[in-house]
């Protein structure tokens, strides 16, 4: 369990009685492949990694949050990396909650790559917000310049500090991109295939 008593989206208790053929049973405990990659993915170790993320983010948050309150004022460009630092962390644990508590979508247990890199592309978007000014005014950080530029600047290596990932983990986004070329196939040939039957049902003068 994450602090702050978030539970298990899919505890074992609620595997045994899912009647879902994509969870599946071995020696190693339940698991699924991915919807996205298509690898086993155990979900006692899915599980324990979002937690170990977690517990690593909300002491890292606690760190700078001390040091934010303890800056001087004056120290602009000092508070706007830690600022930026702080919006990642807070970023990932608040995506760390909605994964691991969502029990409807099997779409959220994926290899800790693929999280890295999903949280990667939350954090890009996040950016390109903030940059256009499109945040609340509750989530708007002072001098959004220096933070978006701290931002630019850090927020690979932070997620790759936080996760103790290599360089290498980033170089490929398949989950989200390759699941829209995907869609957007099977789409294109549903329309495709609609096309021809309403082709075929005006020649007939239906």
């Amino acid at each position: 369990m994450l602090a702050e008593n978030y539970k298990r989206g899919f505890p074992e208790e609620k595997l045994k009685t899912i009647h879902e053929p994509r969870i599946k049973y071995d020696a190693g405990g339940f698991y699924i492949l991915t919807i996205s990659e298509n690898v086993k993915v155990y979900l006692e170790d899915y599980y324990r990694f979002l937690e170990a993320q977690y517990d690593k983010c909300m002491d890292e948050l606690t760190r700078i949050e001390k040091k934010l309150n303890s800056l001087d004022p004056e120290w602009v460009e000092t508070r706007a990396c830690l600022t930026a630092q702080q919006i990642v962390l807070q970023l990932v644990a608040k995506n760390i909650r909605s994964f691991y508590a969502d029990g409807a979508n099997f779409g959220v247990i994926m290899t800790p790559w693929c999280f890295g890199t999903v949280m990667l592309e939350k954090v890009e978007a996040h950016r390109d917000r903030l940059a256009k000014g499109q945040v609340s005014d509750g989530q708007l950080p002072e001098n959004p310049y220096y933070v978006t530029r701290y931002l630019d600047e850090t927020y690979k290596r932070i997620l790759l500090d936080l996760f103790d990932f290599p360089e290498e983990a980033f170089r490929m986004r398949w989950q989200y991109s390759e699941l829209l070329k995907r869609y957007s196939r099977v789409l294109n040939n549903i329309t495709g295939s609609l096309q021809s039957v309403m082709s075929l049902i005006k020649s007939y003068g239906v």
